[in-house]
């Protein structure tokens, strides 16, 4: 039995349905797992054993008592994601996992009870591809702490926040001319981390743009590296709005292109759509100058948040990333289908890319063509990997064209 860093809190009432669930997780090498009957049990056990991974909690059939329960998990900070016991009806799913998202939990996904096995495995697997570092599993809430500002910043000094590389890719052929850029922390204790456990602490530090230009230097020595090999690149760096303000950025940025003779146009930032909703000239004039350059820019998570529209009409962007929750459940979720058509068709009337995050199987793959999607991102290409581990990518798939 595999070893999981995940620790559980299973509430149910019924003593045999809490036991066959506990038994499943144990089962699937969870580290960590309790049985509650109610959630006033269940709020004792976070205050007395500290935050948990997941919860199981059922939604019951008659009455709004499960959603009050829901509600009250959630607002505890406490709990990183949810499984939920339910048979509602799929665009009440939608809705609720919007809800438990506002409220600062996430939704894993359904199960029917009594609780089997290999759902829950799915489950768990879908957690730790998405909440864990690939190759270093951690469980952030149970073995790392907090690093103090000058421990963080030591780390960016001396490379420890490496620069990752995800392509995205052609759905049609599987090719990648793009990689998006995301940071991960080789901790000489923990592994390596995720941006959720430390990019948090870096904003509170100021540290932003200090890791923002180590990101770069990775990412040109990359795109460098890649072309010697015959590869021709773009990369895309995440880029907080607030930053766009900084009137160090594009002498730096432009510094840097200079150094490595790396083209502008092989650069793009892409910047969270919840990051727009106050734009001041300052930052309306770095994003015209950055277009100016030949820089994309590419609005992130697009769809959850509240002036999509608006901001796309008035700001420079050149491609839309439309948020992974909308690949999900495209066999049986008509709206997901609607919005990815709708967001197709916005982007081909507004002359922007769209490409489509959380693409992990291949059934999404040729749902998303059937709809018209061209480009995606995920784990069915390929996860996030270091510098050399992708540049051995590229000259695989490479190789693997040439022997067609």
């Amino acid at each position: 039995m595999s070893f999981l860093p995940i620790r559980v809190l299973v509430v149910e009432e019924h003593p045999f349905k809490q036991l066959v669930a506990t038994q499943v997780f144990k089962d699937s090498g969870c580290e960590w797992v309790m049985g509650v009957a109610d959630v006033a049990a269940a709020l004792a056990v976070l205050e007395r054993t500290g935050p948990v991974d997941i919860v199981l909690c059922p939604l019951k059939e008659h009455g709004v008592q499960g959603l009050t329960n829901l509600e009250v998990l959630s607002r505890t900070r406490r709990v990183k994601s949810i499984i939920l016991c339910s048979a509602r009806s799929q665009d009440l799913h939608e809705a609720i996992e919007r809800l438990i998202g506002l409220l600062g939990s996430s939704l894993l996904g359904y199960v029917d009870t009594p609780v089997r096995a290999g759902a829950i495995a799915a489950l768990l697997t879908r957690y730790l591809e998405t909440t864990v570092a690939a190759g270093h599993p951690v469980s952030r809430q149970v073995r790392y702490g907090h690093a103090s500002k000058a421990y963080l910043e030591r780390a960016i000094t001396q490379h420890e926040l490496k620069a990752f590389f995800q392509p995205k890719f052609n759905l049609m052929t599987g090719e990648a001319s793009s990689f998006e850029v995301l940071a991960r922390w080789e901790h000489p204790q923990y592994g390596v981390l995720c941006p959720a456990d430390f990019l948090a602490q870096a904003r509170r530090f100021g540290l932003m743009d200090k890791l923002l230009f180590a990101q770069l230097e990775q990412a040109l020595a990359f795109l460098k590296a890649a072309r010697e090999q015959g590869h021709e690149l773009s990369l895309a760096l995440n880029l907080e709005a607030g930053q766009l303000a900084h009137e160090s950025l594009l002498p730096r940025l432009c510094e840097a292109l200079e150094r490595y003779a790396i083209p502008a146009s092989r650069l793009s930032f892409e910047i969270t759509e919840s990051g727009l909703l106050e734009i001041s000239p300052g930052v309306l004039d770095t994003l015209i100058r950055l277009r100016m350059m030949g820089v994309g820019l590419a609005i992130d998570d697009f769809g959850i948040g509240y002036s999509s529209l608006e901001r796309l009409c008035q700001l420079p962007f050149t491609e839309i990333k439309l948020d992974a929750r909308f690949a999900r459940d495209l066999k049986t979720s008509t709206r997901n289908r609607a919005a990815i058509s709708s967001t197709l068709a916005l982007g081909e009337a507004l002359g922007m890319a769209v490409v489509v995050e959380g693409v992990e199987y291949e059934s999404q793959r040729q749902r998303l063509l059937k709809l018209g999607c061209k480009l995606g991102q995920g784990y069915l290409c390929a996860r996030p990997m270091g510098a050399v581990r992708a540049l051995a990518w590229l000259e695989m798939k490479s190789a693997s064209r040439s022997t067609r």
